[in-house]
């Protein structure tokens, strides 16, 4: 019985060098790869030797025989052309890397040494490509005192799995020359000039942190928010444990129908004590048992072949919650069944043509999909009451009652100091990662970029090792042409400095010590139970087994 792939790839490529038969694609040396949603095993050419269950860090691949009635199955097998069952196909890549860096060219001064702001997937997958090669130091700075970024706050506590690429993480952070600066601030406790003269380079992988706003009357209303600080919310990120989540009405409004939307909505549909077994944040449990939340609206101002939303996520939600569309979205989803013609489409437009109708009666907190609403103002006096939109491109109106509205519409990139920044696209410029001032055209020394900073927020998790892959190949091909100048200061200078300026800095002990903290409060029910609040994190790391950083946090944290 063949293996199959169930979730969206978390691009490690492990279970595609693990297999011996190479029946895993796109494979790493495929164009398909870096942007696919997610990788299919060819059914023919499996040997079923398990291999790749072993090499997933976040527990995506399963046998056929586990996953009754699965669609996966039927995905996986359609992404090849049909043969017999009983043939096994010949190896068809050679496994080459996208991207291989050149080797590093030593100097007489000392290693290449990179700081690297940010701590989320693209920032360590660029430490792990660096640390591939001898004679690399790299320094990983985070304002948080925790690291991982949006895998830790912006995944949703019911997707374990896909949490479990921190565990890859956790073995990147334990490469020999990787620092934790945690709890410093790049832009206020250090300047980029100041880790310039530390560093050969300094490269940012910092995401995008702002949400883009809906522009329409209302949304200023008690009751209106997005969705991305829900899922913070959620995950207990120390920024956003105090919103104000009223969760005491029927119906909630969610504008944007990606992957985020779903994540929201299924949360705020789930049972309670299920949810009780994630490493969801206590608050955001104790609101979601007293809900009357009945419907989540999930509203999208395009039709279903436009769908945001992956497959992967529309399978998981279907197979999860009670989802269901008006008889007016029934008919757009078969109109265009009727016209696309792109198997991945038609895929997610099958899925949809399955669910339920809209007009049964509410039995359990549900889920709708609508489509073709364009919002024009939010309703309300004191706070939200309604949101009314047109039938995209029409004149028609239609108001749906809800006592709360989050809109989940994109990311937007946040300036960093010192570096140049596009507006419009909300990136730093740059050349392939290669920071590129845009009024000479000319590189910026020693400073790169990578993640949705680089890109804009596209991609997946697994998105961003290709693209720290690219930048890593041009920050070394600089280093050896000796486009980038020593670092002045002496060795040792760097952590004196951070430390007399940020006494409660983090390093990779205290942030152990936090990690400990957290999985032992959780239990034998619970994978963690995290804390929320940057004092409790720093009093966890205090115990980290390092006593004089033990004694500075305290003293840092007292003060």
């Amino acid at each position: 019985m063949p293996h199959v792939i169930t979730q969206s790839c978390c691009s490690d490529g492990s279970c595609v060098y693990a297999c011996p038969v190479n029946c895993i694609h796109p494979s790493p040396d495929e164009p398909g790869f870096a942007t696919a949603e997610m990788l299919y095993i060819d059914p023919a050419a499996c040997v079923d030797c398990g291999a790749c269950v072993s090499a997933c860090p976040v527990g995506a691949i399963s046998t056929a025989s586990k996953l009754v009635d699965s669609p996966f199955i039927e995905l996986n097998a359609a992404f090849y052309p049909a043969r017999p069952a009983d043939e096994k196909v010949p190896p068809t890549s050679k496994l080459a890397p996208v991207i291989e860096a050149p080797n590093i060219r030593q100097r007489s001064g000392g290693p290449l040494t990179v700081a690297i702001v940010g701590s989320g997937p693209a920032a360590m997958y660029a430490a792990d490509e660096l640390l591939t090669q001898k004679g690399v130091r790299v320094n990983v700075f985070e304002k948080l005192p925790t690291p991982y970024g949006l895998v830790r706050a912006g995944v949703a506590p019911d997707h374990q799995s896909t949490k479990r690429v921190t565990r890859l993480f956790d073995r990147m952070s334990r490469l020999p020359g990787f620092s934790f600066f945690l709890n410093v601030e790049i832009g206020r406790h250090v300047t980029h000039a100041e880790l310039l003269a530390h560093h050969h380079a300094v490269l940012y992988a910092v995401g995008a942190p702002n949400d883009r706003r809906l522009d329409v009357e209302g949304v200023e209303l008690p009751g209106s928010g997005t969705a991305t600080e829900m899922v913070a919310w959620i995950n207990g990120h120390p920024e956003f444990a105090d919103l104000p989540v009223d969760l005491g009405h029927e119906g909630v409004v969610i504008i944007g129908n990606g992957n985020v939307a779903f994540d929201v909505a299924r949360v705020l549909t789930s049972d309670p004590d299920d949810l009780a077994r994630t490493d969801i944040a206590d608050h955001a449990l104790a609101v979601l048992r007293t809900s009357r939340v009945r419907e989540v609206v999930i509203a999208a101002r395009r039709g279903p072949a436009e769908s945001a939303f992956t497959l992967p996520e529309l399978i998981g939600l279907t197979a999860k919650c009670d989802v269901v569309l008006d008889a007016a979205d029934h008919e757009l989803v078969q109109r265009d069944l009727a016209v696309v013609s792109d198997s991945l489409t038609r895929n997610k437009l099958e899925i949809l043509a399955k669910l339920g109708d809209a007009s049964t009666p509410i039995d359990r907190p549900r889920i709708r999909l609508a489509y073709r609403m364009t919002p024009q103002r939010v309703l309300g006096t004191d706070r939200v009451e309604a949101v009314a939109f047109t039938a995209t491109g029409t004149d028609e109106s239609r108001t749906i009652e809800a006592g709360l509205v989050l809109t989940s519409i994109g990311y937007r990139g946040r300036p960093i100091r010192d570096l140049p920044f596009d507006d419009d696209a909300c990136v730093v410029p740059n050349a392939g990662g290669r920071v590129v001032d845009p009024s000479s055209d000319t590189p910026v020394r020693g400073a790169y970029v990578a993640g949705w900073i680089k890109r804009g927020p596209t991609g997946f998790i697994g998105t961003n090792k290709s693209c720290a892959a690219e930048t890593v190949h041009e920050l070394v091909a600089d280093y050896n042409d000796g486009r980038l100048h020593d670092p002045v200061a002496r060795s040792g200078a760097l952590e004196r400095m951070v430390r007399e300026r940020r006494p409660e800095v983090i390093d990779s002990a205290g942030w152990k010590a936090i990690d400990a903290a957290e999985i032992s409060r959780g239990g034998d029910d619970r994978p963690r139970n995290k804390f929320t609040s940057v004092e409790d994190m720093l009093a966890a790391a205090a115990a980290a087994p390092t006593p004089s950083l033990g004694r500075r946090l305290l003293a840092g944290f007292r003060r």
